[in-house]
């Protein structure tokens, strides 16, 4: 499949840019700070856009008010202080057709970066001033140092890559792109890990071509081939990667087949049972609600797959409250049903926490058979592994793990220590994937082999809240199935969001105070303040007296921050779901999982400061009952960025809507960052602008695996996907 001729991207990789003329080792340093150590990170360092220079307006055409890029050379560069002691900065450019002042204040470096025979792109707005044509602190983007001799002047002239400048690394887009041009010069002709089929079939350049038509292009013709080449690569090696985890864990299984019963999900609210009746059936049956249909069809996959021995690996992907707990702990009981234990690890103290007391509660009077204990049958046994437990607490309950006494065992990271071994772990759900990394999913699942490895794979159900694009599922979990449940339970009701500008918040604590005289309960979420939990508990403390003492005076305002001690939690946890507390002043360890259905009214201070998918969470903390409930969003941003996400809260309930809001405001790098893989981020492809190229890429691989299971004679192909990839990964698919 590989073409043979030409220089692997391995080999790149290995050539360091100290070996370019101009690399002295300080400014290798400094290219460091921006991620480029090799000659591999600077032909992946893409231009931001494109000038065409065969295309310019010239200056004697400008007219004031004409907001447009020109090219031109800096004839003049001086500096002063104006008569209020700001720096001035006054450059003449010259095109050859006209002349034009442009005038920066408080840049005064400006006149170290334009000296006299500087080359570069203005953009902004030309103005009139004294009757003469300027424009006032514009975009600039340095082409042609002062020097000239920096980039190869057949390339200036006709299409300039713009690349990434970096101020607070010292380079400029032209030094930037005269690194790279020197770079493709001395690389030559590139292998090509596609095979001319493979090409054919994509409609896809080869690869020397397309780095030389993303870096150089002789017309802006030449991009859209070159970019679409280069985006396949990125989403085929990352899918390939995926593909060959699915094979190995298909090839490595030793799955156990359940009892799992589609008919059991049939079961109407106060249906009767027997005692012979399966956990899943009788629990069904005294549960308050009837499944959905979404939530019965998500049951329907997990039942397929827990009754086939291949072991599964499920993505179960939900809005807030669309029921994903009823789903896993029907799923639990499922493995309960066929004799097996069950484990759900969630990712924060007091998640792990609201997850133990809502198990109890659902699962209070259910008993399963155990031939040890007298009359052959037990309450299920329901425990809280975490890290706060003291020493001989955990000694015991790691003994009655193993034994088999507990049937479900919720925690944290903690479950993930070699001294937690399960007599026969048969299901195990992992509540908020994102927090967690591909290996502590592995180390959990490894657990059901048991300390001898004898043992069997448990079923893996993996659950999110937080809605992701299908794109960006399959770029993060494209080793699972997915399943998405979207539909909620009868009469939930949206919940009212309002956007507080300024000053004029009196109208969210009055609100607060019309709920609570209700007898409903207030969350106040303290913005997220930069820096550590200690400093944010401090804001909540503050926060919490301010109230108290002002706009909430006369209510019963709690507290609960992640500095507090567990059993201080637990208590506040409990007082607000009393009544005792009113007002719940929190930081955002409520985000996720904290279920309190007389919570009817949430206010989020400085909202701008928090993500979509942060602000949607933790607005889906109220709203989780039949009753009318609201959420104020406070603050003014300082972004549009801000002031978007805050109109895209306002206007829609939907997640999965949000989450592609929030994936063409950030882009790709923060949901990428969940794969922990380094290389692997998207330099070029895009999520939101790409996903079709994404599918393909994905098919390829898919193919490619099942073809050729071990990548067998693709030896060039597996040492280019090492580079993606950190050494664990790679022993693991690459041992064969």
């Amino acid at each position: 499949m590989t073409t043979p001729a030409g220089r692997p991207l391995r080999r790149l990789a290995e050539v360091p840019v100290t070996e370019l003329r101009h690399v002295s080792e300080k400014r290798a340093t400094s290219l460091a700070q921006m991620g480029i150590e090799s000659v591999f990170d600077l032909l992946t360092t893409y231009p931001r856009r494109y000038v065409d220079r065969t295309r310019q307006i010239d200056l004697s055409d400008l007219s004031v008010g004409d907001e447009i890029a020109v090219f031109a050379e800096v004839t003049r560069t001086s500096a002063r202080r104006t008569r209020q002691g700001r720096a001035l900065v006054d450059v003449i450019v010259d095109d050859g057709t006209g002349t034009l002042k442009v005038v920066f204040f408080n840049q005064s470096w400006r006149e170290r970066q334009l000296a006299t025979g500087t080359q570069a792109m203005f953009f902004g707005k030309v103005t009139d001033y004294r009757g003469a044509r300027q424009m006032t602190n514009p975009v600039v983007d340095v082409i042609v140092g002062a020097s000239g001799q920096e980039r190869d002047p057949s390339r200036v002239g006709r299409v300039v890559p713009i690349y990434p400048a970096s101020g607070k690394a010292g380079f400029t887009s032209w030094e930037i792109g005269g690194f790279v041009e020197e770079s493709l010069r001395r690389a030559g002709e590139l292998s090509d890990p596609l095979s001319d089929e493979v090409r054919a079939t994509y409609d896809l350049i080869d690869r020397t071509s397309a780095f030389r038509g993303i870096h150089a292009p002789s017309d802006l013709a030449d991009v859209p081939a070159a970019r679409r080449r280069l985006v396949f690569d990125e989403f085929f090696r990352l899918q390939l990667l995926l593909a060959l985890r699915r094979s190995r864990l298909e090839r490595d299984a030793l799955g156990l087949a359940h009892r799992a019963d589609v008919s059991d999900l049939d079961v109407a609210p106060g249906s009767l049972t027997t005692s012979d009746s399966t956990l899943v059936r009788q629990f069904l049956a005294r549960h308050r609600f009837a499944l959905t249909g979404a939530q019965h069809r998500a049951l329907g996959h997990i039942f397929g797959d827990l009754a086939s021995v291949r072991p599964m690996h499920r993505l179960l992907q939900g809005d807030v409250g669309s029921g994903k707990t009823v789903v896993a702990l029907t799923t639990m009981l499922a493995g309960l049903d066929s004799g097996h234990q069950a484990a759900l690890m969630a990712p924060t103290e007091v998640l792990a926490e609201q997850h133990v007391a809502s198990l109890r509660a659902d699962l209070d009077g259910l008993t399963r058979r155990d031939e040890g204990t007298l009359g052959g049958e037990r309450p299920i046994n329901v425990a809280l592994l975490s890290g706060k437990l003291k020493a001989p607490e955990r000694r015991r309950l790691i003994e009655q793990i193993a034994r088999g006494d507990v049937d479900i065992v919720v925690g944290t990271h903690a479950l993930l220590t070699d001294d937690v071994v399960f007599q026969s772990l048969g299901i195990v759900v992992i509540d908020e994937q994102h927090r967690f990394g591909v290996e502590q999913r592995a180390t959990l699942r490894d657990k059901g082999r048991g300390v001898d490895g004898t043992g069997r794979d448990p079923d893996l159900l993996v659950m999110t809240a937080t809605p992701i694009p299908r794109t960006a599922a399959l770029m993060l979990f494209g080793d699972l199935d997915l399943t998405i449940l979207d539909e909620m339970p009868r009469g939930r009701q949206p919940v009212a969001t309002q956007w507080v500008r300024g000053d004029d918040d009196l109208v969210a604590w009055n609100a607060v105070r019309r709920e609570v005289e209700s007898g409903h309960r207030a969350f106040v979420v303290c913005p997220l303040v930069e820096g550590s939990e200690k400093i944010e508990a401090a804001s909540a403390v503050a926060e919490r007296e301010r109230l108290e003492s002002g706009p909430l005076a006369g209510l019963r305002v709690g507290l609960l921050h992640g500095q507090m001690k567990t059993v201080e939690k637990e208590l506040t946890m409990e007082k607000f779901r009393r009544g005792d507390i009113q007002v719940l002043v929190a930081t955002t360890v409520i985000e996720v999982g904290v279920d309190i259905p007389e919570a009817t009214i949430m206010v989020i201070e400085d909202a701008w400061r928090f993500g979509i998918a942060q602000l949607h969470q933790l607005r889906g903390r109220v709203g989780r009952n039949d009753l009318s409930s609201y959420c104020y969003l406070l603050g003014e941003p300082t972004t549009p960025d801000g002031s978007a996400r805050l109109e895209a809260l306002v206007a829609s309930h939907d997640g999965f809507y949000l989450a592609e809001v929030d994936l063409e405001l950030r882009g790709e790098g923060t949901l990428l960052g969940a794969r922990q893989r380094g290389r692997s981020d998207l330099r070029l492809a895009s999520l939101a602008r790409d996903g079709e190229m994404l599918l393909l890429a994905r098919a390829a691989a898919d193919q490619l695996v099942r073809e050729r299971p071990n990548l067998e004679g693709l030896d060039e192909l597996v040492d280019e996907l090492r580079l993606f990839v950190d050494d664990e990964e790679a022993q693991y698919l690459f041992k064969s």
